[in-house]
């Protein structure tokens, strides 16, 4: 099956666009639920450049880049070889849903606990406390798109097949 190079662009620019929007809520983003579905499509390769290169896009352009960038980024590339192999057999709502919760648990926890007391030299109880509303807001957002919009991305995402006529429909002759 053909991927549509194009429809990857696009969902890449989407999702970093929506990122820089000045009104969203901290932590309500369409990375990781555009990952998902990308990964499913793409493969673990792509699904992983998806979530580094957005990582590093965002800081780019905000001007943000830093050395907890060398942790947020692969992190997030992380998470697109594991929905690669997490969603081999699976592509429901439930599914999306499931890898949200564990996929940000799973990131906050590496760069939450490490970014502040490794780079910052912040207390690791300060880092865990100041966690807590961080995931709790990412967790909120994460598994609302992971509904919303991971499935519906993923049909977008697929390529579709053609349809075939049976045999004794076209009495002999091509359809092609």
């Amino acid at each position: 099956m053909k991927q549509s190079w194009l429809k990857l662009v696009g969902v890449f620019a989407f999702s970093l666009l929506f990122r820089l929007l000045p009104i969203r809520p901290p932590n309500v983003e369409l990375i990781l639920t555009s990952q998902m579905p990308v990964a499913k499509a793409y493969g673990g390769f792509v699904g992983f450049f998806f979530g580094a290169i957005s990582i590093l896009a965002f800081d780019v352009i905000t001007g943000t880049l830093g050395p907890w960038s060398l942790i947020t980024a692969p992190a997030y590339g992380l998470l697109g070889v594991g929905a690669a192999w997490y969603f081999k057999r699976r592509s429901r709502k439930k599914h999306f849903v499931y890898f949200a919760i564990v996929g940000t648990l799973f990131y906050d926890a590496l760069t939450g606990l490490t970014v502040g007391p490794l780079i910052f030299h912040q207390p690791f109880l300060a880092a865990v406390l100041g966690q807590i509303p961080f995931t709790l807001m990412h967790l909120l957002g994460n598994v609302a798109f992971a509904l919303l919009w991971s499935a519906f991305l993923l049909r977008f995402l697929q390529p579709q097949e053609k349809k075939t006529v049976p045999g004794f429909l076209t009495m002999g002759f091509s359809t092609k």
